[in-house]
């Protein structure tokens, strides 16, 4: 149970990383103060733009795949669950960290690029069939938060079907989780499905400098 408990525990502090606060920081700025106020790689893109939205992007994502390809290897030895067990766990457990880190008073992001890395290791052509439904309904619809529930929609579906072509086993568990975190994501994204029915959710675009 130690190698579990580990995993548990790094894999969280790995994904509590504020990245989205670092990069506001560092350019002078309290996200929590501007565009939504989220800190989550969307507002930075919002309020910073690519120049630091990218970075921020790919590290969240990294924070992700690191725990699935490092952490939970490293400890399954230890641990009852076994290596897929543990690197869901890992996966997870990161996600929960993303979303509520310790070190911004538990209020992060909303998990969507972490699950995209947690993912990216697990099931790679699912995760890529959940980007590109992603950024067709982004750049059609200009809401992130519409993109990002079409691809939770789409991926355990994804998962299941790239499991079966791959004859991967122990499958199932893949799915389940995928289908917790699809589930999760709808929750995160509670705000914004009351501001889509009620007609008043933002789209995206980069604030301008008057804006600013």
């Amino acid at each position: 149970m130690a190698g579990t408990f580990l995993t548990v525990v790094l894999s969280y502090l790995l994904g509590a990383i504020p990245t989205s606060a670092v990069a506001g920081r560092i350019a002078g700025m309290n996200l929590r103060r501007q565009g939504s106020g989220n800190l989550g790689s969307t507002n930075v893109f919002r309020v910073l733009g690519p120049k630091y939205g990218v970075p921020v992007l790919m590290i969240d994502m990294a924070k992700g795949a690191a725990v699935v390809l490092a952490i939970g290897p490293l400890l399954s030895a230890a641990s009852p669950l076994g290596p897929t067990g543990l690197r869901l766990l890992a996966g997870l457990a990161a996600i929960a960290g993303h979303v509520w880190p310790c070190f911004t008073g538990f209020r992060g992001g909303k998990g969507v690029a972490t699950a995209a890395g947690v993912f990216l290791a697990l099931s790679p052509l699912a995760t890529l069939a959940g980007l590109i439904l992603w950024l067709v309904v982004f750049l059609s619809t200009r809401y992130v938060s519409i993109g990002s529930m079409s691809a939770a929609i789409i991926l355990p579906f994804a998962v299941a079907i790239e499991a079966r072509a791959r004859g991967t086993p122990q499958s199932l568990p893949l799915i389940v989780v995928a289908v917790v975190i699809s589930l999760f994501v709808f929750v995160t994204h509670r705000s914004n499905i009351a501001r889509l029915l009620n007609g008043n959710e933002n789209r995206f675009h980069r604030r301008s400098k008057r804006e600013k």
